[in-house]
């Protein structure tokens, strides 16, 4: 039986990895957002594998991580002075920038569309790969609409029995993907998807009133703007009012996902003590894997604070849910969302 093979990253590793990419395989490596499933982003028949592998809809386009300027050039056609501004801002680093692609950029990677998502990732090891390899197409390294992985045994347990390459950087540093945007002609910018890089801190780059977030309900344009996704097995629902809502007694294998403070009486995982939203990111999709145990009883969870990064932590929240729950005189009733 074939088994997922996790590497640490020295030259061997590298070399081994480089050497699949080029045989049209996939492998998994990490960013500073999530573990991604990586495929030569010039090789078609490589980029149809990660769609196998994740069982993907060809309909969501991927993202393509580039090392720098030079490999920039070789995905994207233009750059405009505010794309450059951007880049020199958040790069490398968690924001992905919706651009016009080259011709040489296989449809498939973008869904037949004419624009490309691009970033240019932070991590270390990823930084290694793309310098020795070239533009990669990758996205998160697990099945089409499960939990993101963080770590390389995620990656590992979501494609057991494979003879996936994996290399394995630690955890991954900011928990949540990158957040997607296209710079617009007129200087504006459109929010695609909230992600690791705060609408705070793209407000002050690009100026207060440019920046519009886009209505999930729009045509998918890049990755990440399906309404449903990231979703653990059990149901989970959002606790209207938080979760000091919830009945005294948790319900028969119930569990709670706190941001700061689980309820007296109920087992579960909080977030962050402290309330440190980089720290409750960070370990958002570690935290619904360990609630996600195989039971068929329903996760309650709240949202975090609602600015910062608190806006990416609970998009992921609602994108994972069910639906709504809130506490009556009848006890806990589910709404779907």
């Amino acid at each position: 039986m074939t088994l997922p093979q996790c590497l640490a990253l020295n030259a061997a590793a590298l070399a081994q990895a480089v050497a699949q990419l080029g045989a049209g395989q996939c492998v998994g490596l990490p960013t500073e957002t999530v573990y991604g499933l990586a495929a030569d982003a010039f090789n078609a028949d490589a980029v149809l594998k990660i769609f196998a592998l994740k069982q993907r809809p060809s309909f969501d386009p991927l993202i393509v991580h580039v090392a720098d300027s030079t490999q920039l050039a070789q995905v994207v056609a233009e750059v405009t002075p505010l794309a450059r501004r951007l880049i020199a801002t958040f790069w490398p680093g968690p924001l992905t920038l919706l651009l016009p692609k080259q011709p040489s950029v296989p449809d498939v990677v973008t869904s037949g569309l004419p624009q490309v998502a691009v970033r240019c990732p932070a991590h270390p090891v990823a930084q290694a790969v793309l310098r020795a390899f070239g533009p990669l197409a990758a996205p998160s390294a697990n099945r089409f609409g499960r939990i993101s992985p963080t770590t390389a045994l995620h990656v590992a347990a979501e494609f057991p029995e494979t003879d996936l390459l994996i290399l394995d950087g630690g955890p991954c540093n900011h928990g949540v993907e990158s957040t997607i945007v296209e710079p617009l002609a007129d200087g504006g910018l459109n929010l695609l998807r909230l992600g690791s890089v705060t609408t705070e801190a793209l407000a002050a780059c690009v100026g207060e009133g440019r920046l519009r977030q886009v209505d999930h309900a729009e045509k998918i344009r890049a990755p990440g703007q399906l309404k449903s996704h990231y979703a653990p097995r059990r149901p989970l629902y959002i606790v209207e009012g938080g979760l000091a809502a919830l009945p005294a007694i948790a319900p028969q294998g119930s569990m709670a996902l706190a941001f700061q403070t689980l309820p007296p009486g109920w087992p579960g995982v909080c977030l962050s003590p402290t309330g440190d939203l980089v720290l409750a990111a960070r370990q958002i999709f570690a935290a619904l894997r360990t609630l996600d145990d195989g039971s068929a009883a329903p996760i309650y969870a709240e949202y975090a604070p609602d600015h910062g990064l608190g806006r990416a932590i609970n998009d992921r929240l609602w994108k994972a849910a069910t639906g709504l729950a809130h506490l009556t005189t009848h006890g806990l009733q589910h709404l779907p969302k």
